[in-house]
């Protein structure tokens, strides 16, 4: 039994906390891209620009930040639908604090995808330009 305060569906500890983390993220990515339409979205883009970041990418470093910002999206958007489903399942009538729950989530996702096409934009520049 947990200590006092401590929710029974939290673990303790050990390599049993670690193996279950994995086990939830994978379900949480597999959720998410059965679920989501964005995620599959930009998974895509990923994994089509994945390669590109190879080319496009000049040093180690440049390289890491095109594949870094991509990562990040993803990231993002999947914090943004785990706010979309929490609100749903708290709610599906209109509720103003919800509803800027979402519309919050969504600017994020958005900032990261601009935060991403500048940074592509800008290797891009340097690797056609330089």
């Amino acid at each position: 039994m947990p200590p006092q305060g401590v929710s029974s569906y939290k673990s303790v500890g050990g390599m049993g906390r670690i193996y279950n983390a994995f086990r939830y993220s994978v379900l949480g990515l597999r959720a998410a891209a059965i679920h989501e339409a964005a995620f599959r979205q930009e998974l895509l883009l990923a994994a089509v620009l994945t390669p590109l970041a190879f080319w496009m990418g000049r040093t180690p470093v440049e390289i890491a930040l095109l594949l870094g910002v991509l990562v990040m999206v993803l990231i993002v958007e999947l914090v943004n639908s785990a706010i979309e489903a929490l609100a749903d399942a708290i709610s599906l009538e209109h509720h103003s604090l919800l509803g800027r729950a979402k519309d919050i989530g969504s600017a994020a996702v958005m900032l990261s995808l601009l935060a991403a096409a500048g940074i592509w934009a800008a290797v891009l520049y340097e690797r056609v330009a330089g």
